[in-house]
């Protein structure tokens, strides 16, 4: 394929090297570039002209100051500058057709794209990108990556990204995965796999501080069982977004070691701000069926008042929370029902995974799935929370 690559800095330039590997690649920087295998050229006109894949590779930078090089937890929070984005694309515009992909990989918050960018190039067909690479293994992340991630409007595998997938093929891995969502999904899988990674690291780093504070451990004793428990904690149990975590062990853990965090001085306390994700989460459920209640004038139920499916226990039931949550904002319009035997019109919450879906929900009711399963021919209304895909 013919490819034009802007953006050929520290990260694009061994990026555009290994396309041109397999294809005929020409680039574009502002700074003065001598690749290894491609030539470049001095204007976006001569980097579009004639190309069949346009990338754009250009920085999305914060301030110096907010690199991490220096503190920043005091600093006031910023979004990325898109400025050389922006700036780009609308050149990019004016020098391309219908004929032509522009493929963004610049890292972006979710719903930058539809927001920002869309706009600005309506002359080109367009597709987001990102990539999964790091400095000093640019090549072999681009021939070796844990996935590749498509973002199109609608999410669908439109001609563009089975175009870009082909693309691909020439140069990676045959066991490649490729992962496909709308624009805003693939912007939230890069952002947050990198997140990922930090919350990893400082939870990591975190056993080490205590063990300095509290003494007698070895942090590689505590980290290498956690690294081999590949049930839990390094699998995918856990990743399916719904309820909050309950029972009679997680939540006071995480209490309880709060408690310790302040005790060793540690001057930070992650477990404060997992138990306020917790409540603020359960507590934006909350305002969902309350909203869904007062719309439909209907009592709010909850099925499944345990913590988890099939044991009788209460303890940490983040259903309980919901409902704790739920007639605080009522104030006192309703009180919130459990495990109704004899259903009754209502706004319906299903509080475990995979369970209640053959309830008799009345007709007129509300369901609201945060697993996102639930699927009906009855005349109930199914809300599936935390899909908000549009369209």
């Amino acid at each position: 394929m013919n490819v034009g690559f802007i953006g050929v800095g520290k990260l694009g330039k061994d990026a555009a090297e290994v396309m041109a590997e397999e294809h005929n690649v020409i680039g574009y920087d502002i700074s003065e570039v001598q690749p290894e295998n491609f030539k470049m050229v001095p204007t976006i006109k001569e980097v579009c002209d004639g190309r069949d894949l346009i990338f754009v590779a250009v920085p999305t930078p914060h301030h110096p100051d907010y690199d991490g090089r220096y503190p920043t937890s005091h600093l006031e929070n910023k979004d990325f500058n898109y400025g050389i984005v922006k700036e780009v694309l609308v050149e990019v515009n004016k020098h391309v057709s219908k004929d032509q992909l522009i493929v963004l990989i610049s890292t972006v918050l979710p719903g930058t794209i539809r927001r920002e960018f869309i706009e600005l190039i309506p002359n080109g067909r367009f597709i987001y990108n990102p990539y999964l690479i790091a400095m000093g293994t640019v090549k072999w992340d681009m021939v070796n990556p844990e996935m590749i991630i498509i973002g199109t409007k609608d999410g669908s595998e439109t001609g563009d990204a089975k175009l870009l997938l082909d693309f691909y093929k020439t140069f990676i891995s045959e066991e490649t995965r490729y992962e496909l969502g709308t624009w805003d999904e693939a912007e939230g899988i890069k952002i947050f796999y990198n997140t990922f990674i930090s919350t990893k690291v400082a939870l990591v780093n975190m056993i080490q501080d205590v063990a300095e504070k509290s003494g007698n451990i070895n942090t590689d004793v505590i980290t290498g069982a956690l690294e081999r428990s590949t049930y839990r904690i390094l699998g995918p149990a856990y990743m399916k977004a719904g309820m909050g975590d309950g029972g009679g062990c997680h939540p006071r853990d995480n209490i309880a070691l709060r408690y310790m965090a302040q005790e060793l001085g540690l001057g930070y306390d992650l477990f404060d701000a997992i138990m306020l994700a917790r409540e603020v989460q359960a507590k934006n459920i909350a305002t969902k069926l309350v909203v869904e209640s007062n719309k439909y004038n209907l009592p709010i139920i909850i099925l499944g008042q345990s913590y988890k499916p099939d044991v009788e226990y209460l303890d940490g039931s983040s259903s309980i929370l919901v409902g704790h949550y739920c007639e605080s904002t009522y104030r006192g319009k309703y009180k919130v029902q459990y495990d109704l035997e004899t259903p009754i019109k209502g706004v319906y919450l299903l509080g475990h995974m995979g369970k209640h879906h053959d309830y008799d929900f009345p007709d007129g009711s509300v369901v609201l799935d945060p697993w996102r399963s639930y699927k009906t021919d009855r005349d109930v209304k199914v809300i599936h929370y935390g899909n908000t895909r549009i369209g």
